[in-house]
């Protein structure tokens, strides 16, 4: 519900509303003992209903409803009509709210070049359509990279915007907004207390249910009490499943369209035949929502929010003993794509190997059979894989796919190929580093800056069998991957050199690199003119063996995420093993950091060459795992609530 529709649900005709009163008595009964079952049996006659409502609400001139008949189309599996209405009329508005409204349910719909509309209102001068964008952002779980909603976040002049860039971030990971949702609970005045009861009531927890029954008893009006009651039902509370039920059948439109929505987020089954009823509603949006929360609960139910996703996606035989080195996109309908190296008969460095990829559509858990992205075009293979989504100023809706082509050792280069249909086709490969030698680019590794300038971070050696030290630099591109040009600084360090590096933007304009040394820890260097030269040297002051780590910004907490094996053994091959795989924490742009826990420790397995994304609220990881029996090395996909991060 937008908080402009409010006025109007309360506006409504009171003829015909006692027909509901009838079902209460029989569907309170319905509540005293839970149900087994986890959704409902809808017949074809009422599915057919609700679709019916629903379209006749997309369909209307009331614009609010629509975008809500257009959400529950969505929710019942009708997204593609939905993006065919919506399409045309997003173009036809210049309103802010009114393009949020439909962008935020083109999104919904599987339209996700959408979210951009989103957070450019929310980043405009205009305020008029700035809580709409964060409500509409909270919504469907996007952020972006996060920075808008966090800076609309610390603005302390309008308490609303405020209150949904906190539900924004909230459902997304950041700690500091939920303590803030809660504390609004107790704020005196009631419009802001039920707004941050009604975002708890989906991104909450158990320990939130006393803090909403504490406001039930200074709720001043129906509404108000409704909101609370609906949220502590979504949490599973008892009490709240039973009120909801009685405002299905109050006399104001508002509460009873507020109880039908919460319905379905509440997997309130008992609640079915007075959903039913309510599809003769007199009132529109509750017939809306009343369809809406029936086809919902007809479907199975979401998957727990905090299930930890882990797959063995792809396994390693005897024909391909080694599957690293992945990268992982979201694709614009909402799919994730996991594109890895596989190797041929051999899991050396040096073995045949191409690109293939799986789908997934249900977040992880479940994939797709295997297409080839880029077979081998090398002397030797082609490997190492970057998948990213690019920002102006490449045209819109471009994926680039990065990865080596080695030719020998002392000929490794990297390519990129441009795809603008999702990753259906590609244009024809252009090379990146056009400078003679062996060019190394982990899995990954490539970053855009917010100038939307490129930095392919690379570990360069003239020959990597006779000579083998390596010094790291990056190469560029202003025209969104269109030219490059090698920048003119490197970073070096003793025995092997400096190598696999990462780059990561500061808040302040610095770009921070990582490499992997010989040294016994992770070593860092700065550039303060975006990549073109480097300072020398320093220590991140983390142990590390001989391995490489991998660095992101958080999106909802704008903290910096490490990845890395936190094991260093003096005198070992190598530093040490490639186990635990651990996680580590830093508030201050990379000072200091704070190890959050390991997530993989197995000692007879080895773990490393991570990939991480983050989609929606989660972080999606791959990393190669090894098999103690077979050495062979295996990709896992693994997938975790940003949450996780800050237990």
């Amino acid at each position: 519900m937008t908080w402009t529709g409010t006025l109007a649900l309360r506006i409504a005709s009171s003829i015909g509303r006692c027909w509901l009163a009838f079902f209460a008595p029989a569907l309170l009964a319905a509540f005293a003992a839970p149900a087994a079952a986890q959704s409902i049996e809808l017949d074809a006659a009422t599915r057919s209903r609700c679709v019916d409502v629903l379209r006749q609400g997309l369909a209307g001139s009331d614009f609010w409803p629509a975008i809500h008949a257009a959400e529950g189309l969505t929710l019942g599996g009708h997204a593609d009509e939905v993006r065919r209405v919506l399409g045309p009329r997003l173009a036809a508005t210049r309103d802010d709210q009114e393009r949020c409204g439909i962008a935020r349910e083109l999104v919904r719909a599987g339209d996700r070049r959408h979210v951009a509309v989103l957070l450019a209102v929310l980043a405009g001068e205009d305020d008029y359509g700035h809580v709409h964008a964060a409500e509409s952002l909270y919504k469907v779980v996007e952020i972006g990279d996060g920075r808008a909603l966090r800076n609309a976040f610390e603005r302390p002049t309008n308490l609303r915007l405020k209150l949904m860039t906190a539900g924004a971030l909230g459902r997304c990971g950041n700690r500091r907004a939920m303590t803030f949702l809660r504390a609004m609970l107790d704020h005196e005045d009631p419009e802001q207390y039920r707004i941050a009861a009604w975002i708890l009531g989906r991104i909450g927890d158990d320990g939130d249910i006393a803090r909403l029954k504490r406001n039930l008893k200074r709720a001043p009006d129906e509404l108000t009490r409704a909101y609370v009651e609906h949220s502590l039902a979504a949490l599973g509370d008892a009490d709240g499943l039973k009120a909801l039920l009685r405002n299905l059948a109050s006399d104001d439109a508002a509460v009873r369209t507020y109880a039908a929505t919460f319905a379905g987020d509440a997997r309130a089954i008992g609640a079915a035949g007075a959903l039913r009823a309510m599809l003769d509603d007199p009132h529109l949006d509750a017939r809306i929502r009343a369809a809406q929360s029936l086809l919902v609960l007809a479907a199975p139910p979401p998957p727990d929010p905090q299930e930890d996703v882990s797959r063995l996606v792809f396994r390693a035989t005897q024909e391909h003993p080694r599957y690293t080195e992945g990268s992982v996109i979201e694709l614009n309908g909402g799919s994730l794509v996991l594109a890895v190296t596989e190797f041929q008969g051999s899991g050396s460095d040096f073995a045949k190997a191409r690109i293939v990829a799986r789908r997934s559509t249900d977040g992880g858990r479940t994939w797709g059979e295997p297409r080839v992205l880029q077979e081998n075009s090398g002397g030797l293979n082609v490997m190492s894989v970057t998948l990213r989504r690019l920002a102006a100023p490449a045209a819109d809706g471009t994926i680039a796919m990065f990865y080596l082509e080695k030719n020998s050792f002392s000929d490794l280069d990297l390519l990129v190929r441009f795809s603008s249909d999702e990753l259906a086709t590609f244009s024809p490969p252009l090379r990146i580093t056009a400078d003679p030698g062996y060019h190394v680019v982990n899995n990954d590794r490539v970053t855009q800056l917010s100038s939307g300038r490129l930095i392919v971070p690379a570990a360069s050696t003239a020959d990597v069998k006779t000579e083998n030290h390596f010094v790291s630099h990056c190469y560029l591109s202003d025209d969104g991957g269109r030219t490059w040009r090698k920048g003119k600084g490197v970073v070096d360090a003793a025995r092997r050199g400096a190598m696999e590096p990462e780059v990561v933007e500061l808040t302040d304009g610095r770009l921070l690199m990582i490499v992997r040394t010989q040294l016994g820890t992770i070593g860092r260097s700065y550039s303060q003119d975006g990549g073109e030269t480097w300072s020398d040297l320093e220590s991140l002051g983390v142990q590390s063996p001989e391995a490489p780590a991998t660095l992101r910004r958080i999106p909802a907490t704008g903290d910096l995420l490490l990845i890395w094996n936190n094991t260093y053994v003096p005198g070992a091959g190598h530093g040490g093993p490639r186990t635990p795989l651990t996680a580590a924490l830093s508030a201050d742009e990379g000072d200091s950091w704070r190890i959050v826990d390991d997530l993989e420790a197995d000692p007879k397995r080895t773990f490393s060459y991570t990939s991480l994304t983050f989609v929606g609220h989660r972080a999606v990881m791959s990393y190669w795992e090894s098999d103690p029996a077979t050495n062979r090395l295996s990709t896992r996909f693994r997938s975790l609530p940003v949450a996780w991060f800050y237990r």
